[in-house]
């Protein structure tokens, strides 16, 4: 195959150490190979880009290997010109039977000088920093509600059905229960006049489900919990102002993205966070959408089109979109109208598949915003009704089908 770039690098990635090939043009039409190891320790991987720049190597090519490809990255990403690409493990497999860690190098290289890699997007400084602090916010978001469900375990263990009156266990009147059960307060009747506000309606079902067999080490066990997740609450605050800080500079962009239905702040934080704002590295909607692992999948053989799964993408992205997607539903917007219109016709068991569907929407709709500019205009929740159907053939089909279930309709125009 036609040589590409003349002077390559493929990096073999581990946690320990890291084995470098570098391809460069030999004797008459042959091509040197040269490999060395080196340690992960930053002062290794800047001996090894110094190494490779006295080589002359204009494009490095290596694995995204768990995290540990990020410390060999930032080394060669500093203001040494290399071009590095990053490579999804999955396309660069190595044929069968020649599985070592110098054939692995050797083999990125050679990849990378017939220009058969693609890299994969990684974010610029900015963005990243915001990718990593929503990251950990959704982390500490989930850490407290399994917190919380740890303290319904344990009330239901003591006989305290408190989250089966008050729907939300960590409210102001059900911390005051709580805190009065930890202090060895076991009267249902005081307990359940701690009640506050329109949970006071309930205090005669509050003294039956506040009566039980509360002990001392139930105790211990709540005050531990409702400690730990008032700690997590103060560490939010914290992260909150801190992610902030970091995406004011694109505040115009997550203004942009709250204008979808379905999306709040912390949603277009996140969002950002994982796709940034220069939509110019995917050049249409759809790469996006392929990179995100929303589009359906291709897998067809003799013909037959095996299955149309979604692939694997970035699964925090998903994650959000697919929240988003479900919050929706709650919406009178044509998003939520779509969400409720494909569930019906999916069946039963489709929400999740329907919910996909939604959220590809909903990112496609984020990379019209993000690249051309403006806010999202609803079309209506009758938008479906108004594109398909004239109310007359909508009328009729509806008549139809009442009766097909052994019903007679009779149309007449309102008043």
């Amino acid at each position: 195959m036609e040589i590409v770039y003349e002077r390559v690098a493929g990096i073999d990635v581990h946690k320990r150490q890291i084995t470098v090939a570098v391809r460069s043009p030999g004797q008459g039409t042959k091509r040197r190979t040269q490999v060395r190891r080196f340690a992960t320790f930053y002062a290794a991987l800047r001996e090894m880009t110094a190494w490779l720049v006295d080589e002359g190597v204009s494009h490095v090519a290596m694995e995204s290997t768990g995290v540990y490809w990020m410390p060999v990255f930032h080394a060669l990403a500093g203001p040494d010109a290399v071009e590095i690409v990053l490579c999804n493990a999955q396309h660069v497999k190595n044929v069968p039977g020649r599985k070592t860690d110098v054939k692995d190098a050797q083999w990125l290289a050679q990849l990378m000088e017939v220009g058969l890699l693609r890299g994969s997007f990684i974010p610029p400084p900015q963005i990243a920093v915001i990718r990593q602090l929503c990251r950990y916010r959704r982390t500490l978001v989930e850490e407290r509600t399994r917190e919380g469900q740890r303290l319904r375990k344990v009330l239901e263990d003591g006989g305290i059905k408190l989250d089966s009156v008050a729907c939300d266990v960590l409210g102001v009147s059900a911390r005051a229960m709580i805190r009065a059960l930890i202090a060895g307060e076991r009267d249902p009747a005081v307990l359940a006049d701690l009640a506050q506000r329109t949970l006071r309606r309930k205090i005669p079902d509050l003294t039956l489900a506040l009566a039980g067999r509360f002990a001392a080490h139930h105790g211990v066990l709540c005050e531990l919990h409702l400690d730990h997740i008032d700690h997590l609450d103060t560490m939010l605050a914290r992260l909150d102002a801190r992610i902030g800080t970091a995406v004011a500079p694109f505040a115009d962009a997550c203004q942009r993205l709250t204008s979808i239905p379905g999306i709040g702040d912390h949603a277009a934080r996140a969002i950002i966070g994982e796709i940034g704002v220069d939509m110019s590295r995917f050049p249409t909607a759809a790469h996006l959408a392929s990179w995100a692992g929303l589009c359906p999948g291709n897998h067809e053989s003799a013909g037959k089109h095996r299955s149309g799964k979604t692939r694997h993408g970035n699964a925090h992205l998903c994650t959000i979109l697919v929240e988003a997607a479900w919050a929706t539903d709650h919406t009178h917007s044509r998003l939520g109208s779509r969400l409720r219109r494909l569930k019906r016709r999916m069946g039963k068991k489709s929400g999740p598949k329907a919910a996909a569907a939604v959220a590809h929407t909903i990112l496609t709709i984020a990379w019209h915003l993000l690249a051309h500019g403006g806010t999202y205009t609803d079309l209506g929740a009758d938008y479906y009704t108004r594109r398909e159907e004239d109310p007359e053939t909508l009328a009729a089909r509806l008549k139809r089908k009442i009766e097909s279930l052994g019903h007679t309709v009779e149309l007449s125009p309102a008043a």
